[in-house]
């Protein structure tokens, strides 16, 4: 039996989602993104769960896009198999109802990159590299590299990188507020768990909420946030309770707003 490409693991309040293609230094393609997309539908729904990490396993945390996986693909299923269906699973990271942690302990290029844009915090290592190096062979960030790091980051940090070209060690990414916390080598994993036990510690909702309403003024997402918000308050409420008694007993409600 082939081993997972990736990989979900629960320990206590901590979630570990792990991408598991050293030899390909973790680069994406559609298998792969699968996995990563039935991961992270475990993450949300394991009970438990406050925070989850996102790691690479190996020498890298993830190289981007495997261009030998698009680079045959006609133009019509490159925007629709890749690009949109990428986009797609990498939302689906944004939007975990759970805090996220990318580990990086290895360079984070392109798509890799992208994907350490979509969690919420991001440790790096001292010696790993990040950087938009897609115009360098003739194409563009596909998976939020204009978008979300846009507003993550800023718009002229992400021109240096993806018109100049640019290549940034993790003290400068630090400087520049693309990551979060540098330390030593070999390090990353578990400054990450650290922190990750700290936020376990705080109200689980109050954390999720806060999340959200944090999605919503960067324009992350605003319709589903604004109805899971209104959902969530409703569901605490004895109205619900009454409404669906009421169902239940094919009687008329009688709501008291309580």
């Amino acid at each position: 039996m082939a081993e997972p490409l990736v990989t979900f693991e629960q320990d206590g309040a901590i979630g570990t989602i792990t991408l598991r293609r050293p030899e390909k230094f973790n680069a994406l393609d559609i298998p792969m993104l699968r996995a990563l997309e039935t991961a992270l539908d475990a993450a949300e729904m394991a009970e438990g769960v406050r925070v989850v990490l996102l790691r690479g396993e190996g020498k890298g945390f993830c190289a981007g896009g495997d261009v030998e996986a698009w680079a045959q693909m006609s133009a019509a299923d490159f925007q629709v198999q890749w690009v949109r269906y990428g986009h797609r699973v990498f939302d689906r990271l944004a939007r975990l109802r759970q805090p996220t942690i990318a580990v990086l302990s290895g360079h984070a290029l392109g798509g890799g990159l992208e994907l350490a844009a979509a969690c919420d915090f991001r440790v790096a290592e001292t010696q790993m590299k990040l950087g938009f190096p897609e115009t360098s062979i003739g194409v563009v960030p596909g998976w939020s590299g204009t978008q979300r790091a846009v507003r993550r980051f800023g718009a002229q940090t992400v021109r240096r990188m993806a018109l100049g070209g640019e290549i940034l060690l993790a003290p400068e990414a630090l400087a520049l507020g693309i990551v979060d916390r540098v330390v030593a080598t070999g390090n990353a994993h578990e400054e990450a768990k650290a922190w990750a036990e700290k936020i376990a510690e705080r109200g689980p909702l109050a954390t999720e909420a806060a999340k959200l309403m944090i999605a919503v003024a960067e324009g992350e997402e605003s319709a589903a946030a604004t109805e899971a918000l209104a959902s969530g308050f409703i569901a605490l409420t004895g109205d619900l309770k009454a409404g669906v008694d009421a169902f239940k007993a094919k009687q008329k409600p009688a709501f008291s707003r309580s």
